[in-house]
């Protein structure tokens, strides 16, 4: 199925090569625009079925995403498993519930996301989740594009495992090259 992933995002476009910054700060010369896949319900509830089923048996009470990609994806992870499905919001240099949202002590929390580079998004939802009183067990992306495997001290899965170079501005190739720099998505976000 990695291989479908991976077709999916080509097909639809979503693999742009140039010179991108990343909402980490660093540079890279693949950009993953994953709102083209998500803007097709057929290509989500396929990818989500997958975080679901690697997640099938761990009695998930509430899903959550960062914003903006992450929404998506926990709403519908949280659809197929008949869960409640919640987005934290960046609020000053981390995440939390707004709009009402929480996490009630004990309560088992999955966290989702879509692209994921050097796992900050991540990190401050379980954070939140933790800090709430929530209990995470697990995390679920569509694609892992990180440099090596992280370990969140929880379990892991990616739909796709996609190895992309990513540079600091000071020693990006690209720059060094004096290729225009993009600033994709909106705000930045993705990657």
């Amino acid at each position: 199925m990695a291989q479908d992933v991976g077709r999916l995002f080509q097909e639809t476009g979503a693999m742009l090569q140039g010179h991108f910054l990343l909402t980490s700060g660093r540079h890279s010369p693949t950009y993953l625009e994953k709102f083209l896949v998500l803007q097709y319900p057929s290509y989500t509830q396929r990818l989500c079925r997958l975080i679901t089923r690697r997640f099938v048996g761990d009695s998930i009470q509430v899903v959550a995403g960062p914003t903006t990609g992450g929404i998506i994806l926990a709403f519908e992870v949280a659809r197929q498993r008949g869960g409640r499905g919640i987005c934290a919001e960046t609020v000053g240099t981390g995440r939390a519930f707004r709009r009402g949202f929480a996490i009630a002590p004990g309560e088992r929390v999955l966290v989702v996301d879509d692209v994921l580079t050097t796992g900050g998004s991540v990190r401050d939802v379980v954070a939140e989740v933790r800090r709430q009183g929530g209990h995470v067990v697990g995390i679920g992306v569509l694609v892992d594009r990180s440099s090596q495997g992280m370990d969140f001290g929880t379990p892991f899965f990616s739909c796709y495992r996609l190895s992309i170079p990513t540079y600091s501005p000071d020693e990006c190739p690209l720059c060094k090259a004096g290729l225009p720099l993009t600033r994709p998505g909106g705000g930045g976000q993705g990657g």
